[in-house]
C-alpha cells in the first residue's frame, strides 16, 4: 500500500445499525438506479428485430464481451450469428423494465435471446453467453478436454476477479462521491495482484488458453486489456500498467483484431462519433460509424 504500514487511516467513524435499512440514495454516479430489491420497476416491451440473436446491452466491458464474440463469429463466416443490438441505458434504469427483467431477472447487461429455438432461449451472464455461442457454433474454444478446461479456468477467473476491479477499484477510484484512501488502497492492491497473475501467465502463453485466441481472451480483454490501454477509469499511470509488459503485448495484439474494433463500439452512446454505434442491425451500421474515424 502507498502509506506506511504502521500508519492508521481514519475516516468518519461509522457504527453499523443492528438492522440495515435503505433510507436514501447511497451517492455516486449510479445512485439513482441503485436499490436493494429485484424485479421490474416499470412496464416496457423490448424491441425486436429480424436476426437470430436479439441483444440488449451497453458497451461496458461486460457488454463488449458479447458484441466482440458475435463479431468474431461473423468474421469467421458464421452468418447464423447475425444479431440485432439494442441499447440498455443503465443510467436511466432501462435494465429494470419488465421486458428486460423477463430475460434477466438480475437486471444486469448483457442479456440476449436466441430466437432460433422454440421457445426462444434466454441468455444472461456474459460467461454463459460466451460458452453458449462457442458450443452452438463450435468455435473459439479448444476441442480437447484439457484445453477446454484451461479455457474455462480463465473464463471463470475473469468472472470471479473483475468485480474487484470494477465494483471495487473502479468504484472507489473513479465513481465514489468521496475519495477514501483505505478502499482505494485495498482494491488497488488486488487489481495489481490480478494484473501480475495475468502477466506471469502471458509470459509463457500467447493467449489465455495457450496458443489460440479463445472465449477466455474475449472475456478478459474488455476489462484488463482496456485497463492497461488506458481506456478504463483513466488509471493506467496510477497502476503503472507499463510494468506488466506481457499483458501490454497481449492487449495491444487483441486490440488490432477487426472484430474487436467493431464489437467494442456496439451499444456505445459515449466517446467520439466514430466509436458510437447506438444500435446495430447490420454490418453497415458499424461500417458507417468506423468510416468517420480520422486517418
Amino acid at each position: 500500500m502507498s502509506r506506511d504500514s504502521n500508519t492508521e487511516v481514519k475516516n468518519d467513524d461509522y457504527v453499523p445499525p443492528k438492522v440495515w435499512t435503505w433510507e436514501a440514495e447511497s451517492g455516486g454516479k449510479f445512485a439513482s438506479t441503485n436499490r436493494p430489491t429485484a424485479g421490474a420497476t416499470h412496464e416496457k416491451t423490448l424491441p425486436a428485430g429480424v436476426h437470430p440473436f436479439q441483444l440488449h446491452s451497453l458497451a461496458t466491458p461486460n457488454g463488449q464481451k458479447v458484441t466482440i464474440m458475435l463479431e468474431e463469429l461473423l468474421a469467421a463466416g458464421v452468418s447464423e450469428a447475425e444479431y440485432d443490438a439494442y441499447l440498455i441505458n443503465i443510467g436511466e434504469g432501462d435494465q429494470f423494465s419488465s421486458g428486460f427483467v423477463e430475460i434477466n431477472p438480475n437486471s444486469k447487461i448483457p442479456a440476449m435471446l436466441d430466437t432460433t429455438t422454440t421457445p426462444a432461449t434466454r441468455l444472461f451472464e456474459s460467461a454463459s453467453i460466451l460458452q453458449y455461442l462457442s458450443e452452438k457454433f463450435g468455435l473459439l474454444e479448444p476441442k480437447d478436454p484439457a484445453g477446454k478446461a484451461e479455457c474455462r479456468n480463465w473464463l471463470f477467473w475473469q468472472m470471479g476477479s473483475a468485480p474487484y476491479l470494477g465494483g471495487g477499484f473502479g468504484h472507489f477510484y473513479a465513481y465514489a462521491p468521496t475519495k477514501q484512501q483505505y478502499p482505494i488502497d485495498r482494491f488497488t492492491m488486488e487489481t495489481k495482484r490480478q494484473l501480475d497473475v495475468l502477466d506471469k501467465h502471458l509470459a509463457e502463453n500467447n493467449y489465455m488458453a495457450g496458443d489460440d485466441y479463445s472465449i477466455a481472451d474475449i472475456a478478459i480483454w474488455p476489462w484488463y486489456g482496456n485497463l492497461v490501454l488506458g481506456n478504463l477509469y483513466d488509471a493506467a499511470e496510477f497502476l503503472n500498467v507499463e510494468s506488466y509488459m506481457h499483458v501490454m503485448r497481449w492487449a495491444k495484439e487483441i486490440e488490432q483484431r477487426p472484430a474487436v474494433q467493431r464489437g467494442r463500439i456496439v451499444n456505445r452512446p459515449f466517446g467520439e462519433a466514430w466509436e458510437q454505434v447506438i444500435e446495430r442491425h447490420s454490418a453497415e451500421d458499424i461500417d458507417k460509424v468506423m468510416a468517420l474515424k480520422p486517418e
